[in-house]
């Protein structure tokens, strides 16, 4: 026992239990909390690495006085799960097997060594952004290839800080720059948003950024599976004499509007990325509509006479809807692939940019996940497309994509309109690594995602969780002997995450720190607003916007 009158009383595969009869002496002042760390000595230069996990008080006899009464002593009863091990040369490992038996003492671990923990990465590969909850003074880095190559998770209740944290890592990574090189403005950085809510257009004031109104995303981009999630309704009776019309008139179509060899003219096919005219469509499927045909006692009505109206009908109104101008407008049968490309690779002709954030507040939910597939297969096609091309150098431009609210368009099972961006993301998520594409996945329902798309995500910052599933969901992701730290998920602070995954150097429980500039993702300060005299709103505004 030290002079604090502290001694290991158990050792067990998943914690250490600790008597102190002087907390004070132990802590030299400080205050002694749960989550700080002890030092556990079986020689006099090595060690294990423990943090406490809670405590209790117990009343034991002292010495009886001469009067014959019992006095009691406070002894604390502290229960510490084991991280690691610290070896004479200062070098930590995990896990917690080695040390001999008896331990000799037991001290507060220092500030130096705490942060020895998360020293074992190497210097050109740490990547910081967070610094420990209960012990801020503790830099908590992670191995940056790891944490961008593997795919990441951010789940969190609303209100946990997800905009926050997204938008730290993001102002991190872009911020980052290697003296070797001298100064320059931009580091190689690649970063994609889906912007659902319109959040990160403050917090990434240099972005390039797209809403719906500079959004090109030409239809005739669209695979067959999104062609027919947006043209075709697949409960209708005639849906398929309507994909077999939609299939022979792109194709067609496609093969009159190209310009190049006959010969390449014969291979174009269904889903060849060539310009197709809507308008074709609308006319096959109103010929098939009014078809007359010979019988035997002269004309007759066509198989499909009058069964085409729902058809036409809905082709009508995706053409003239004037919210679908970013999809369907003249812009989008002017571009080419190469422009739709450049605007979401940040290679803009004005200026290139880190960041692109793609403002999807402005599309209209039935076209949302046929708008985020799209993109998703173009990033992905893209990044195939160079790696072939380049197949004797390395990956030179990795890029990052952000799916923020990944639940409202890749849900685990759900609708059959969600089937493209579903395939879109879990192609990324099982085939992107090779090619030098990562997705981050940021939800406030882990547990309604797409399975196959976050069983591949190999880090994760979880913040607060209420949901019991959701909670469930994060706690099948750790190991059983640090099951406890999920227990604070419920409770966890704005901004405080548990940080685990390939990158990590073990879970931690994290703060971090803050975005600057933050995006606009704040809550409505109600009181404040209402408290205020009578406001009056301008509304000819907002019903032009709206009308638009």
């Amino acid at each position: 026992m030290n002079a604090a009158g502290a001694e290991v009383v158990g050792v067990y595969p998943d914690r250490i239990k600790i008597a102190v009869s002087d907390i004070t002496a132990l802590s030299k002042g400080d205050p002694l909390k749960v989550g700080s760390y002890l030092r556990v000595f079986d020689s006099a230069s090595c060690s294990i690495i423990a943090i406490i996990e809670n405590f209790s008080i117990e009343l034991k006899p002292a010495s009886s006085s001469g009067t014959g009464v019992t006095e009691y002593q406070r002894v604390y009863i502290l229960e510490a799960l084991p991280l690691g091990f610290i070896d004479a040369d200062g070098n930590f490992e995990r896990g917690g097997g080695s040390i001999a038996i008896p331990p000799k003492s037991v001290a507060v671990a220092s500030r130096g060594e705490v942060q020895q923990v998360y020293e074992g990465i190497p210097k050109g590969k740490r990547f910081l952004f967070a610094r420990l909850a209960r012990e801020r003074h503790v830099d908590v880095p992670v191995d940056g290839d790891k944490f961008f190559n593997r795919h990441l998770a951010v789940v969190g209740s609303t209100g946990s800080g997800k905009s926050h944290a997204v938008a730290r890592v993001i102002q991190t990574a872009i911020g980052m720059r290697d003296a070797r090189h001298g100064d320059y403005r931009l580091n190689n950085t690649h970063i994609v948003i889906f912007d659902i809510h319109s959040e990160y257009r403050t917090a990434f004031p240099g972005a390039n950024y797209l809403s719906v109104d500079d959004l090109t995303l030409p239809y005739w981009m669209l695979n067959s599976e999104e062609l027919q999630d947006l043209l075709i309704e697949s409960r209708e009776e005639q849906s398929h004499n309507q994909v077999a019309i939609l299939k022979r008139s792109v194709t067609d179509s496609r093969r009159s509007n190209f310009t190049g060899d006959d010969a390449l003219r014969a291979r174009i096919h269904y889903d060849s990325p060539l310009f197709f005219e809507i308008e074709d469509v609308l006319a096959a499927a109103r010929s098939k509509n009014e078809e007359m045909v010979e019988g035997s006692r002269g004309k007759k009505q066509g198989s499909l006479h009058g069964k085409m109206d729902n058809f036409i009908t809905r082709l009508e109104n995706r053409c003239h809807d004037r919210r679908l101008d970013f999809l369907m407008g003249d812009r989008a049968k002017n571009t080419t692939l190469e422009k739709t490309l450049r605007q979401f690779t940040g290679y803009t002709t004005n200026e290139s940019s880190n960041v692109t954030v793609i403002d999807l507040s402005g599309v209209p939910f039935e076209v949302l996940s046929i708008t985020v597939s799209l993109i998703s297969r173009l990033l992905f096609d893209y990044a195939y497309y160079h790696k072939k091309n380049h197949p004797e150098v390395r990956t030179e431009t990795p890029f990052l994509v952000v799916y923020e609210e990944a639940h409202k368009y890749v849900p685990k099972g759900g609708p059959a309109k969600h089937n493209a961006a579903r395939t879109a993301i879990e192609r990324i998520a099982k085939e992107g690594r090779k090619y030098g594409i990562t997705a981050a996945i940021v939800s406030q329902r882990p547990s309604e995602i797409s399975e196959t798309i976050f069983s591949q995500c190999s880090n994760f910052i979880a913040m607060r969780l209420t949901n019991p599933e959701d909670q469930n969901y994060v706690k099948r992701l750790i190991p059983d002997s640090l099951g406890p730290l999920t227990e604070s998920l419920p409770m966890l602070s704005s901004g405080e995450a548990l940080l685990l995954g390939d990158a990590a150097v073990m879970p931690s429980l994290v703060l971090l720190e803050e975005a600057s500039p933050v995006p606009s993702s704040s809550d409505v300060q109600y009181l404040q607003e209402w408290v205020r005299p009578w406001h009056e709103v301008l509304f000819q505004p907002i019903i032009e916007d709206w009308e638009r």
